[in-house]
């Protein structure tokens, strides 16, 4: 039996939040509706760090730790808590019911929205990221898309150990464990879990369902070389 505790993909015993994480349940069980019961919950809506010109924040339930660097034209749409040394560079969109654990990173035009990035945890550049969980020290490559809705707009599900998953929930992108990398270009679809450690080749487009720690997902192509015709000169 596949185990899908919170404890089968991060580490959490010193995560700030990890009071976010349910008890005897699936590790998905804590995006949806239980985050947004955590934020509401959340007392400290403090902003600790200095924000140059250009950066805009919406609504006041927004919590920014000591030592985060945001940079000018990252917008913020709380609630959403930003732990000690985050980084939000320029373009970034955080949007709503957001949890940045201490030294995580949301890149140049990359988009967060009900979402928790553990410690370390790296979205660099044009990344998509809903409804998901990056672990630690997680790194998405370059324009890596964590898609969060079935296009026929149902519950999603998940196929692992011969038997389909139901979530029970209808946004639901990507749970990549402790240590994942994607290459640029990869697309997570909704539903799929990465064990701690595992990789994807560069334009992966990684269908739903389980992969055990230390998967390496490849994608396969072929290449063609032709010699280019020579323009005749008058």
């Amino acid at each position: 039996m596949i185990d899908f505790s919170p404890d089968s993909f991060f580490e959490i015993g010193d995560f700030a939040h990890a009071g976010i994480f349910p008890g005897g349940d699936p590790v998905w069980a804590c995006l949806g509706k239980r985050l947004v019961e955590y934020l509401e919950a959340w007392q400290d809506w403090s902003i600790h760090s200095k924000l140059p010109h250009g950066v805009h924040l919406m609504g006041d339930r927004i919590f920014i730790a000591p030592g985060c660097t945001i940079e000018p034209g990252a917008l913020i749409i709380g609630p959403a808590i930003l732990d000690q040394g985050v980084e939000i560079r320029t373009g970034a969109y955080v949007r709503q019911n957001v949890v940045l654990g201490a030294g995580s990173l949301v890149g140049a035009h990359s988009e967060v929205k009900g979402s928790i990035l553990l410690p370390g945890a790296k979205a660099p550049h044009q990344a998509y990221v809903g409804d998901s969980i990056l672990g630690r020290d997680v790194n998405l490559g370059a324009g890596t898309i964590c898609s969060n809705v079935k296009n026929v707009g149902r519950e999603v599900t998940f196929q692992a150990g011969g038997e389909t998953i139901h979530t029970g929930l209808r946004k639901f992108g990507a749970i990549l464990g402790d240590g994942c990398k994607t290459g640029c270009n990869t697309v997570l679809n909704p539903g799929v879990l990465m064990g701690p450690g595992s990789v994807t080749y560069t334009n992966a487009s990684v269908r739903g369902g389980y992969y055990p720690a230390g998967t390496l997902i490849k994608v396969r192509q072929t290449q063609q070389m032709t010699e280019m015709r020579r323009l005749k000169r008058d």
